[in-house]
């Protein structure tokens, strides 16, 4: 079953015995970081019990607000936000949705690597270390948000999780196996054009 989440690595690197907490990582990638790029693993696990879900692909973003996520296995799916409009493609249907990015974006799991002006839309707090990674919990302060709360693992400043506990009962695991920082990515990446044929709903 394919799954999309709108929506952007185990990072190995070596750690010093004392780092900054979670917040102070997520400060420190928001101010050095304007672009990045890499490889991610993704893990759904459904409340139901049943065997897990996984997915891996690549994806790449810039702040603020542009982002492209592209599903390579099992299945092709691709994401891309210009920063006002996000477009879903599903080659197997040739089908592709088509939204504005809008004021929900701020609150959505991808504004917290992609986003702007995280205190307005979130309630952010250290979480507990482990394993050498620290750790931000972010709740939306929206009532209308698609998840519940999201934990970020940090590790010499950049991400190497995320853990996205939905409304459902659904927890969505990404872990960034490569993360490249500030990689200088062509506006095109952001641009999407539907294929000739496909099936285009939406705004």
């Amino acid at each position: 079953m394919k799954r999309l989440l709108c929506l952007f690595p185990i990072l190995a690197c070596l750690v010093t015995p004392v780092q900054a907490g979670g917040l102070d990582q997520l400060k420190s990638f928001l101010d050095t970081n304007r672009s990045a790029r890499g490889v991610f693993v993704q893990t759904v696990v459904a409340k139901s019990g049943r065997k897990p879900q996984q997915s891996a692909g690549i994806f790449a973003l810039q702040r603020p607000g542009k982002f492209r996520w592209s599903y390579e296995k099992p299945y092709k799916q691709l994401l891309v936000s210009d920063g006002n409009k996000l477009w879903s493609y599903d080659p197997d249907l040739n089908q592709v949705a088509v939204k504005k990015l809008g004021t929900a974006f701020g609150s959505s799991p991808a504004a917290l690597l992609a986003g702007q002006d995280l205190d307005k839309h979130f309630v952010l707090k250290d979480g507990a270390a482990a394993d050498g990674i620290e750790f931000v919990e972010a709740t939306p302060k929206g009532g209308d948000a698609s998840f519940e709360r999201v934990k970020i693992g940090f590790a010499a400043n950049r991400p190497v999780s995320m853990e996205i506990h939905d409304s459902f009962g659904q927890v969505t695991v990404l872990r960034f196996t490569q993360f490249e920082a500030n990689p200088a990515l062509p506006a095109a990446l952001f641009r999407f054009v539907a294929p000739a044929g496909a099936d285009v709903v939406g705004e």
